[in-house]
């Protein structure tokens, strides 16, 4: 079934032929950013050629492209990290630009210096400004040059005995990053000096895994924290800030919810942060899209966390407050256009409140435990003010492979509750079958008090204890009273008519739906 999506305005000028900026673009990804970037470019009229693994084939995102290409077996190493794999695909192909989503190589200058030299237009910035914000260790120095704090920490951390005497030196606990890439990949939080070996072999094999890079750096774990971003768009000369999403509840690391604008930033802490973000894309003469990571500590001082030198997974927050197509800003602002082309009459007016939740395979109840599959059925809400970015479809099989993450479910509303309101009734209204997901945990997180109230931090989930719905949710009841009723459940004659019943093979379904 097709996901459902709020209708953005598009700002800028009409597209046409003349906006045709390339013939042909890879997708160098998969899931539901993938889907996204190709519908983008067919709303632009450009070609599109999406890539699959083994495990990939016949996933939805294969069929977003006008063209889609083998590249190796499932294990990222070996295909989405593949970069060779990826260069060969685009020549094989005729395509002129390569467009890398998020994670995998996105945040890779050597990749984006791969592409240049293959004559491919890397839809992103160049090697020199990746080498220099999307690198963690490089960033800090270029944040500590522009004069924007940072959490006190040391770069290079790549022994124990230098991570024992940097922690010592800047106090427990303390968090391990990986210096290549984002995600909450390969980070540790170490509490104490026994932990930390084991935390930094863990966060180095975890890191070479994602991102090919195994380098760590070491930071202060400021606590308790807000994380709030800045979105930025830079075409090497002008640049654009688009107001702060706040992303402050986490499990691992990596996000659950996010929303803009913060409860907890001012106008004038907005300015500040949007200043300091702004003078990094200058630093670096950046071109593209970027965000720069900021921990807000409880004095309401703020501090460098990191760029991300890339499109986030959670930019649909800014595209439904702006109006604005932050892939087209992309793409035309990699086709060398001015910023103003992207942004129209000036830097837009932000509107009411947005809030994206994660919708993940896994069990929020039991460890955040990944979760495999078969997708038995699918239903996504039909709801206004609400979009629904994804990448599966009902039958697909979930592998163990990659990130967890299966969709987004987006809401807009004229101020923070509305689109509380109106996430709430989107997430009740969908319907996934077959997987353990984190639904019912997202509308535990919504409806919680903490939330309600704007009292949310980096470390409010994993410091508490959350229960299992002890009923079958409606959503599920629903559902499976469809499932069981529809054509595919009851067959055409021919074959037994409880062959696919929910009641049969869902497993874990009562947990969440």
């Amino acid at each position: 079934m097709s996901p459902a999506r709020a209708d953005f305005a598009t700002r800028g000028a009409p597209v046409g032929q003349g906006a045709r900026a390339f013939r042909k673009v890879l997708v160098a990804n998969r899931g539901e950013i993938a889907v996204r970037v190709c519908r983008t470019l067919k709303e632009m009229g450009i070609p599109s050629v999406t890539v699959y693994s083994d495990a990939d084939r016949g996933a939805p995102h294969v069929r977003s492209g006008d063209e889609s290409v083998a590249i190796g077996p499932a294990p990222p190493a070996q295909s989405y990290l593949n970069a060779q794999a990826i260069l060969e695909a685009a020549r094989h192909v005729g395509a002129d630009a390569i467009h890398p989503g998020y994670g995998f190589l996105s945040e890779s200058a050597i990749f984006a210096k791969q592409c240049r030299d293959a004559g491919l237009t890397f839809i992103g910035p160049s090697p020199e400004s990746t080498a220099r914000l999307g690198d963690k260790s490089a960033a800090r120095r270029t944040a500590a040059e522009c004069g924007v704090p940072c959490v006190p920490g040391a770069e290079g951390v790549d022994s124990v005995e230098r991570a024992l005497g940097e922690a010592d030196r800047v106090g427990y606990p303390v968090l391990l990053k990986a210096s290549g890439g984002g995600g909450g990949r390969g980070m540790r939080l170490v509490r104490a000096r026994d932990e930390m070996p084991a935390a930094l072999e863990a966060a180095r094999r975890e890191a070479g895994s994602a991102f090919g890079d195994e380098r760590l750096l070491l930071e202060k774990y400021v606590h308790p924290a807000r994380h709030i971003e800045i979105q930025i768009l830079a075409d090497g000369r002008e640049v654009a800030a688009l107001g702060e999403r706040e992303c402050s509840l986490q499990r691992r690391h990596q996000k659950l919810i996010e929303e803009s604008p913060s409860v907890a930033v001012a106008s004038s802490l907005r300015e500040a942060m949007q200043g300091a973000a702004a003078s990094l894309a200058r630093a670096a003469s950046y071109a593209g899209a970027m965000t720069v990571e900021f921990l807000l500590g409880p004095d309401g001082t703020f501090y460098f966390l990191e760029v991300n030198t890339r499109l986030q997974v959670e930019h649909p927050v800014t595209e439904m407050r702006s109006g604005l197509d932050l892939v087209r800003a992309q793409i035309l602002i990699a086709a060398g256009r001015p910023l103003g082309e992207s942004l129209g009459k000036g830097t837009p007016e932000l509107r009411g409140h947005a809030i994206e939740a994660r919708l993940c395979a896994e069990d929020a109840y039991q460890g955040f435990l990944p979760q495999t599959g078969k997708i038995l059925l699918l239903a996504w809400p039909k709801a206004d003010g609400s979009r629904v970015d994804t990448g599966i479809a009902e039958g697909q099989t979930l592998h163990p492979y990659y990130d967890s993450l299966l969709a987004k479910v987006i809401a807009h509303g004229r101020d923070r509750e509305d689109a509380r309101t109106k996430l709430l009734s989107a997430l009740r209204g969908t319907a996934l079958l077959g997987v353990v997901t984190n639904q019912s945990f997202l509308i535990d997180l919504l409806e919680d008090a903490a939330f309600r109230q704007g009292e949310t931090f980096t470390h409010t989930v994993e410091s508490r204890e959350w229960q299992a719905p002890k009923e079958i949710p409606d959503a599920v009841l629903a559902a499976a009273a469809t499932f069981l009723t529809s054509p595919k459940a009851a067959g055409d004659g021919e074959e037994e008519t409880d062959r696919y019943s929910p009641w049969q093979r869902l497993g874990g379904w009562g947990r969440t739906p």
